[in-house]
C-alpha cells in the first residue's frame, strides 16, 4: 500500500502548534483594502485557530 502524502496546499496554509491546535491566517487582506477600516485590517494581520469542527479534517490532510 502506498504511503499517505501530505496535502501540499494545506501544508502551506496551516501549522500545528505544540499543544496540537491548528493555526491559520485570515483571508480578505490582499486587495481592495481602501474600503476596509484600519481596525479591521489590523485584526486580519493576526493568525487565528481553525475551528474545532475543521481541526480533524485539516490534521488528516497534514499527516505525512
Amino acid at each position: 500500500m502506498p504511503k499517505q502524502k501530505t496535502h501540499r496546499g494545506a501544508a502551506k496554509r496551516f501549522k500545528v502548534t505544540a499543544t496540537g491546535k491548528v493555526r491559520r491566517e485570515h483571508s480578505m487582506k490582499s486587495h481592495i483594502l481602501t474600503k476596509k477600516t484600519t481596525a479591521r485590517k489590523r485584526r486580519l494581520r493576526k493568525s487565528t485557530l481553525v475551528s474545532k469542527s475543521m481541526t480533524r479534517q485539516v490534521k488528516k490532510m497534514l499527516q505525512s
